[in-house]
């Protein structure tokens, strides 16, 4: 393979690695409550 094929393969797999460890270090930090648990709102004063 050609340099500049070399250079654009390591830049796709930082975007897509980067992405996916990105979102999961969001998720862990924020989880997605489910619909049962999710407090009720307060009602507007």
């Amino acid at each position: 393979m050609s340099t500049s094929a070399v250079i654009m393969l390591i830049v796709a797999i930082v975007i897509v690695w980067g992405g996916l460890l990105g979102a999961v270090v969001h998720l862990r930090r924020h989880p997605e409550r489910p619909e049962d648990d999710a407090a009720p709102a307060e009602p507007a004063a």
